[in-house]
């Protein structure tokens, strides 16, 4: 006999958090204690393409939350979706040189509770940015300073058109031209959206 399906669980709304809330059952413990563990040098891999993220979120004024599981990382007040890579030269390990940058998951499969993943992979965003960390000296490493920021954007016909999971620095300075700083950074989105009835469509 067939089971009856269980209802769909929905999770409700969350508050932003502030990070002072304290986190039940530990002394003196509060969530931007937790910020301070998880995220404590924006060097680290994850953290840093983190911030690129919101560095983007913050060029193009979006009010909209990131969504872990969406297929894009950014999404404009109306309805742009924005896919942000990030790299850097300088890691958060001792290394002998600067780092190589590669932009890796270009495409990628979407997800959505009743299907799971996508068996094709696919572009996902309408427009794409690259973001890459200048400083080549911890010396001078800043990552809170957006000069130390540049700034690559393609709209999708054009990073589907490398057919590629990744890309190098490289490729995209060749396919993009000069960098954009993040004052000029929302423009340079704005003309780069390829929907129709666009500047870029």
């Amino acid at each position: 006999m067939k089971q009856p399906a269980h209802p769909p669980l929905i999770p409700r709304p969350m508050p932003p958090l502030r990070g002072d809330e304290s986190v039940f059952g530990v002394p003196d413990a509060a969530v931007i204690d937790f910020w301070r563990f998880a995220m404590p040098d924006l060097r680290m891999n994850n953290t840093r393409g983190l911030f690129a993220e919101f560095l983007v979120h913050q060029a193009v004024g979006s009010r909209e939350p990131r969504v872990e599981w969406a297929s894009h990382d950014v999404e404009t007040d109306d309805g742009l979706r924005i896919e942000v890579k990030a790299g850097a030269y300088l890691q958060a390990w001792e290394q002998r040189a600067p780092s190589q940058i590669r932009f890796s998951g270009t495409r990628g499969r979407t997800w959505s509770p009743d299907g799971g993943y996508s068996e094709a992979k696919s572009y996902n965003a309408d427009v794409y940015v690259f973001a890459v960390q200048t400083a080549r000296d911890h010396a001078v490493f800043e990552p809170l300073d957006t000069a130390q920021w540049e700034f690559y954007v393609l709209p999708r016909p054009v990073v589907a058109a490398l057919d590629s999971d990744s890309v190098s620095l490289g490729v995209v300075r060749a396919t993009a031209g000069a960098p954009v700083s993040f004052a000029a950074l929302n423009d340079c989105i704005r003309a780069a959206d390829p929907r129709p009835g666009t500047v870029g469509g």
